[in-house]
């Protein structure tokens, strides 16, 4: 027996990342004592600076805009109640195609080994009960989520650790309506573009094939004040367009595939400890 609590551990790529897709979980397991830890992978510098300058643009200064966002980072998980952050602090690979990929010191050209070796360090110090990162194509296919995914599965193998391992989707059944409330709160009445169209349907999985739906629905209010301190971003980050009560309807569940168990839980399932208490 050990007096250590039942631990979660988020492993994500971005400032802000972590109440996009697991806001919910996080506060959630908190409230419900579990230990949270956030590992946040790059130092957000290719977000936009202050007055919405974009990065490339004059006046863009990712070394500024990556303290302002660690600063929006920690009010982030005081809102989430997140016991301990842990921040890599590689430089922000940008969007996939951008000169900012093979930058010295970005994510994305940092060898896997190297940044499983740092993580692994972690899960040796935490020895996290569940783990959450990315699926393989970091959801939508940016090079940073398809880092942390990569570095997350290499230092759960390197450790030979045994914690409950999830990837964050999306059903499909959702994504045709996240398609109609983005076009309502972005004030496009338009059709959408069949290639963006195509391209939406992609994302996620199957409804059959996601394993575990967790309830999320009464930490939406903090879900989306996470969200809402990352105010630097806030023209990226649409949700906030919603207001709270719309934003909880719409993200009042989050959704996982497991991918790695020892426990025997039944799947689906609606709780990611499972089968640990």
């Amino acid at each position: 027996m050990t007096d250590r609590p039942l631990t979660l551990m988020a492993v994500h790529a971005h400032p802000d990342d972590e109440a996009t897709g697991t806001g919910g979980v996080l506060a959630r397991y908190a409230a419900e004592g579990m230990r949270t830890v956030l590992v946040t992978c790059t130092d957000g510098g290719c977000g936009d600076g202050p007055g919405g300058v974009k990065p490339g643009d004059p006046g863009h200064d990712p070394a500024a805009v990556a303290l302002m966002r660690r600063a929006e980072l920690e009010a982030s998980c005081e809102v989430l109640k997140i016991s301990h952050l842990e921040t890599l602090d590689y430089a922000d690979s940008g969007m996939m195609g951008w000169a900012t990929n093979d930058a010295p010191g970005s994510f994305w050209r940092t060898p896997v080994e190297e940044g499983a070796a740092r993580l692994a360090e972690l899960l040796r110090r935490y020895q996290p009960d569940v783990v959450v990162t990315y699926d393989e194509n970091g959801f939508y296919g940016h090079p940073d989520h398809i880092q942390a995914n990569r570095i997350t599965m290499a230092a759960v193998a390197m450790t030979a650790s045994t914690p409950k391992v999830y990837w964050t989707t999306a059903p499909r059944s959702m994504m045709q309506r996240f398609g109609e409330v983005m076009r309502e709160f972005g004030g496009d009445q338009q059709e959408p573009d069949p290639a963006e169209a195509a391209a939406m349907a992609e994302i996620g999985l199957p409804d059959e094939e996601i394993t575990t739906w967790v309830d999320t629905s009464a930490f939406g209010g903090q879900k989306y004040d996470a969200l809402a301190a990352h105010a630097s971003q806030g023209e990226n980050i649409f949700f906030l367009r919603m207001g709270k009560e719309k934003f909880t309807e719409l993200m009042g569940v989050e959704t996982f595939v497991r991918v790695q168990d020892t426990t025997g839980a039944a799947s689906p399932e609606s709780d990611l400890f499972a089968g640990l208490r």
